[in-house]
C-alpha cells in the first residue's frame, strides 16, 4: 500500500489543470480561481487621505500644545478641499483629502472646539494620521495572481483597484455516481438491510462547496455490466467522475474490474485509516480523444469523507490551477490518550476544548458520521504512533478543507 504522501503526489501529477477561462462579475466570483492575474491600474489609495476625524493643520502652526487656529474650511469624505492657509486648519473627516499645505492631522479627541476656532492639545509630527497615495497598492503592481482562490476579501480587494470583471478558470465538471444495492433515498421507506445513502449528500455538498458543475447519475446496481455503462455514460463531457463505494475487494465490488475494463487505474489502497480502499484512474471517452480523471472513495461515510478531504480537494483544486493545494496543519496539544494506535496513517476525528486543546470523539469507527459534525477537524497522527495527553499532535481544521 502507498503511503499518504505517496498517494497524493500521484494523484496531483495526474491531475490536469483546465485550460479554458472565462470572464464573470467580480461580484459573481467568490470561490472561484483566477487564469489571469490582476493588476492595478491606479494607486490605492488614490491620494492623500486622512485615517482619522480631526484637524488637518501644519505643524508649524502647532510647536506646542494649546494652540489655537481658525477653522477655515470643512471637508468630509469624497470632497477636495482648498489650499490651507497658514495659521488655519481644515475639520476634516476619516477618507477626506489632505488639503494642500496640511502636512498632519490631529484626532478630534486631542482638540476642543472655540466658536469658529479649534484649540489643538497636542503637537503632531509630519505625516501624523495621513494615508499616503498608494501605500496599500501601487499603480501597475499585481494584486492577485492566476491561481489565486478568490475570497471575499480577495474580490474586495479587486474591486478597490476598479477591477469590475475577473477571467476566471472554468468550472470543473464533475460526475458522481453511488453503489450498493443496499441504498435507499430519504423519503424512501428502508427494506431489511438497507441503509439511507448520506454519501449522496456529503459529496454532493462538498463538490459544490469547491464550485463545481455537478452531474448525478445516482444509485447504480452492484453489477459489473451496469458500472461499466455508467462509467461510459459519465465520461462523456466531465473532467472527473467520483463514485463512492464498491472499490474493496468483496464479489460484489465491481468499480476495480470495471474502471480497468473501460480504461486504466493507477493506484489501488492507501496506507490510512479511514480510508484504505481508494481508487485512482481514468475512464476512456471512447471515440472521443482524451479521457475522464476517475476517484473511487469507500462506502463507509467517514472513510467516504475523509478521502475526500486529503486527495479528492487538493486535485480539484490542482485542476483548477491553484499551486498550494495543502491542506492547513497547526500544532496543538492533544488532551487525550491514544494507546491502541495502528499500522497506518491515521486521521482521528477530534474538536478544540475551551482549553486550546484537542478532545477526542470516543468512536473512532468509519461508519460514525456523528464524529464528523461533533469535531472540528482531524489530527494526523503518523503510522504506530501513541499519543499521551500534553503531546503536541498536528491538527488538520475542518473549517480549511471544506471549501
Amino acid at each position: 500500500m502507498l503511503t499518504l504522501a505517496q498517494a497524493l503526489d500521484a494523484l496531483l501529477a495526474g491531475a490536469q489543470p483546465l485550460a479554458e477561462s472565462e470572464r464573470v462579475a467580480t461580484l459573481d466570483a467568490n470561490g472561484r480561481v483566477l487564469a489571469r492575474p490582476v493588476t492595478s491600474t491606479l494607486d490605492v489609495p488614490p491620494a492623500d487621505n486622512t485615517s482619522m476625524d480631526g484637524y488637518a493643520l501644519r505643524c508649524a502652526d502647532v510647536p506646542m500644545p494649546g494652540a489655537r487656529l481658525r477653522v477655515a474650511q470643512r471637508i468630509p469624505a469624497g470632497h477636495v478641499g482648498g489650499p490651507l492657509e497658514p495659521g488655519t486648519a481644515a475639520r476634516i473627516f476619516t477618507g477626506g483629502l489632505i488639503p494642500p499645505g496640511a502636512d498632519a492631522v490631529v484626532m478630534q479627541e486631542q482638540c476642543e472646539v472655540d466658536g469658529d476656532h479649534v484649540i489643538v492639545n497636542h503637537a503632531p509630527g509630519p505625516g501624523e494620521w495621513i494615508r499616503r497615495a498608494g501605500e496599500d497598492i501601487m499603480a501597475g503592481s499585481q494584486i492577485l495572481p492566476a491561481g489565486t482562490r478568490l475570497t471575499p476579501q480577495a474580490l474586495g480587494l479587486a474591486a478597490s483597484v476598479g477591477q469590475a470583471e475577473v477571467d476566471v478558470v472554468r468550472r470543473v465538471r464533475v460526475a458522481v455516481f453511488f453503489t450498493g444495492d443496499e441504498l435507499a433515498m430519504p423519503g424512501e421507506p428502508l427494506k431489511p438491510g438497507a441503509i439511507y445513502n448520506s454519501n449522496r449528500f456529503t459529496l454532493r455538498g462538498l463538490l459544490q462547496n469547491l464550485g463545481c458543475e455537478v452531474t448525478d447519475f445516482g444509485i447504480v446496481p452492484d453489477t459489473l455490466e451496469a458500472t461499466r455503462d455508467t462509467l461510459r455514460r459519465a465520461a462523456q463531457g466531465h473532467d472527473l467522475i467520483i463514485t463512492s463505494g464498491g472499490v474493496s475487494v468483496g464479489e460484489e465490488d465491481h468499480i476495480k474490474p470495471a474502471v480497468q475494463a473501460e480504461g486504466r487505474l493507477d493506484l489501488w489502497q492507501i496506507a490510512i485509516k479511514p480510508g484504505k480502499p481508494l481508487a485512482f484512474g481514468h475512464v476512456s471517452r471512447g471515440g472521443q480523444d482524451g479521457s475522464a480523471a476517475f476517484l473511487g472513495l469507500p462506502g463507509n461515510p467517514v472513510s467516504s469523507f475523509v478521502t475526500f478531504l486529503l486527495f479528492v480537494r487538493p486535485f480539484i483544486l490542482r485542476m483548477q490551477g491553484v499551486t498550494d493545494v495543502a491542506p492547513h496543519r497547526i500544532p496543538m496539544r492533544a488532551d487525550f490518550d491514544l494507546v491502541k494506535f495502528d499500522r497506518r496513517n491515521e486521521f482521528l476525528r477530534v474538536r478544540v476544548n475551551g482549553g486550546g486543546g484537542l478532545d477526542l470523539f470516543p468512536n473512532q469507527s468509519s461508519g460514525v458520521l456523528t464524529s464528523t459534525v461533533w469535531g472540528d477537524g482531524l489530527v494526523d497522527n503518523p503510522p504506530n504512533q501513541p499519543i499521551r495527553r500534553g503531546d503536541t499532535v498536528v491538527f488538520l481544521p475542518f473549517a480549511a478543507m471544506m471549501h
